[in-house]
C-alpha cells in the first residue's frame, strides 16, 4: 500500500490538496482512502470508511469519542483501585477532550489503517491528512518517542519474575507494578510498532502543501532540517492557489510575481529532493468533488503515483564511513563516522550529547534520540562538524571495549 502524509503550514489548504490527491488516485483506478480530521465539503463525515467516488473513501477521524473511549476503558481497569480510594466514576457524558487527544486519535486511525482493520476494500493507496507542519512533525515523532518511554518505564524483562513479585514488594517496601500494567504496556507498544512501521515504510512518502510567499519559505526552510533528522521524505512541495501571470493589474500582477520569485526559490532548493507542484488559485474556496477535480486539471499532478517504491522499511537517514580499519583501535585509521544530512542546519542551532548508548541530537526546535549501532557503543566520540549540510560525528574504538585480533 502506498501512503502519502499531507501537510504545511496552517491555512495553506493541505485539506483541500490532500482529498484532491486522494480523487486522483482513485481516478488512477487505485483504491483509495483518505484520512482526515477536517470537513471536506462533498465527503461524507463517517468514523468509519463511508464511499465517495468509484474507488473512493474517506473517514473522518473524531478526537472526541476516541479519547473518551479511552478513558472509560481505563477506569474499568482501575475500578478496584478507584473502589479502595474511595473514587466516583466518571460519565462518558461529562468528559472533554484534553489537549494532545487529537495526535493520540490520529495514531490511533493510522494503526487501524496499518494492521488492517479496514482491509475489506483492499486500499492501494492511503492519503493522510496532517495537522499543520510543525503539530505534524510532532506526531510523526511520536510513535518512536512513546515506545522509548515504555521501554525504559516499564521494560518486559522485569516482568519475568512474577512468582517473586510478593517477597521484593516486602524487601523493596513498595508494591511490585501488576501484571496488566506490563501487558497494556505491551499492547501499547505493539499499536506503536504498528504505526511506526508505516511511518518509516519506503512506500510511504510526505507532501508538503505551501502557499506561495515570504512566510511560507521561512517555514519551509525551518521544516526541512526537522524532516531530515526524522528520516521523513518529501515526493512533492506543491504550491497551492498559485495567482494566473500577466495581469493587467498591477497590484496583481505584484502579488503574481512575488509567487513567481518564491517558485523559483523552491524548484532550486528542493530540486535534489522532491519535484515543485503548482496548484492553480480557483478564485474561491472548493465546494466538491468537482472544483477537486478542477484542481488536478483533470491529471493526477496533485496526486502521487499509485505505482509507489517496493514495501519495507525505508533506509535509515544516516550512514557510517570508515577512516581505515576498526581492528586497529589505538591508530587514527580506526575511526568511525556517523553522517547524517540536515540540509538548512545551522551550527549555532545544532547540540549533540552521548548518553550510553543514545545520541541526543537538537537542531533548532527539533528534538530526537537516535540509538546507536552496536559497533559506535564501543567507541568513543572524539568530534563533530557540520559541512555541507551534513552531521559528520566521529566515534574512536575504545580499546577496552572493542575486540582485537591479535
Amino acid at each position: 500500500m502506498r501512503t502519502v502524509l499531507v501537510t504545511g503550514p496552517g491555512g495553506a489548504g493541505r485539506t483541500t490538496v490532500a482529498a484532491a490527491t486522494a480523487l486522483a488516485g482513485s481516478r488512477q483506478a487505485a483504491r483509495t482512502l483518505l484520512i482526515s480530521a477536517d470537513a471536506v465539503p462533498g465527503f461524507p463525515s463517517d468514523t468509519e470508511p463511508a464511499q465517495v467516488a468509484d474507488a473512493l473513501w474517506s473517514v473522518r477521524i473524531d478526537s472526541g469519542a476516541h479519547f473518551r473511549g479511552e478513558l472509560l476503558a481505563l477506569q474499568d481497569q482501575l475500578s478496584g483501585v478507584l473502589g479502595l480510594l474511595g473514587g466516583n466514576r466518571l460519565d462518558g457524558e461529562e468528559l472533554t477532550e484534553l489537549p494532545g487527544s487529537d495526535q493520540l486519535a490520529l495514531l490511533h486511525t493510522l494503526r487501524r489503517a496499518a494492521q488492517g482493520d479496514w482491509s475489506r476494500n483492499g486500499y492501494d493507496l492511503l492519503v493522510v491528512d496532517l495537522p499543520p507542519l510543525r503539530e505534524a512533525l510532532a506526531v510523526l515523532a511520536l510513535p518512536e518517542q512513546l515506545r522509548r518511554y515504555l521501554r525504559r518505564l516499564l521494560p518486559q524483562e522485569r516482568q519475568a519474575a512474577r512468582a517473586l513479585r510478593p517477597m521484593l514488594a516486602q524487601l523493596a517496601g513498595v508494591p511490585m507494578p501488576a501484571q496488566w500494567l506490563y501487558e497494556a504496556a505491551a499492547r501499547r507498544d505493539a499499536e506503536l510498532a504498528g504505526v511506526q512501521a508505516l511511518i518509516e515504510n519506503r512506500a510511504t512518502t510526505l507532501r508538503l502543501v505551501v502557499e506561495p510567499g515570504p512566510a511560507a519559505e521561512d517555514a519551509l526552510r525551518t521544516a526541512r532540517t526537522g524532516l531530515a533528522l526524522h528520516g521523513l521524505r518529501v515526493d512533492a512541495v506543491v504550491a497551492n492557489r498559485v495567482l494566473p501571470r500577466h495581469s493587467p493589474d498591477p497590484w496583481f500582477a505584484a502579488l503574481a510575481a512575488q509567487q513567481e520569485k518564491c517558485l523559483d526559490g523552491w524548484r532550486e532548493e528542493w530540486a535534489p529532493e522532491a519535484p515543485t507542484v503548482q496548484v492553480a488559485h480557483l478564485g474561491r474556496d472548493p465546494q466538491g468533488p468537482d472544483d477537486l477535480i478542477g484542481l488536478t486539471g483533470g491529471d493526477d499532478r496533485p496526486a502521487a503515483p499509485v505505482a509507489g517504491p517496493d514495501g519495507g522499511r525505508a533506509e535509515d537517514p544516516w550512514w557510517i564511513e570508515e577512516s581505515g580499519a576498526p581492528e586497529a583501535p589505538d591508530g587514527a585509521d580506526g575511526i568511525l563516522i556517523w553522517c547524517l544530512r540536515l540540509p538548512g542546519a545551522v551550527k549555532k542551532d545544532l547540540q549533540l550529547v552521548r548518553r550510553g548508548n543514545e545520541l541526543l541530537l537538537t537542531v533548532g526546535p527539533f528534538h530526537r534520540i537516535v540509538p546507536l549501532e552496536s559497533a559506535l557503543r564501543r567507541c568513543t566520540v572524539s568530534g563533530a562538524a557540520l559541512t555541507d549540510g551534513v552531521l559528520r560525528v566521529r566515534f574512536t574504538p575504545d580499546p577496552a571495549l572493542w575486540p582485537r585480533t591479535s
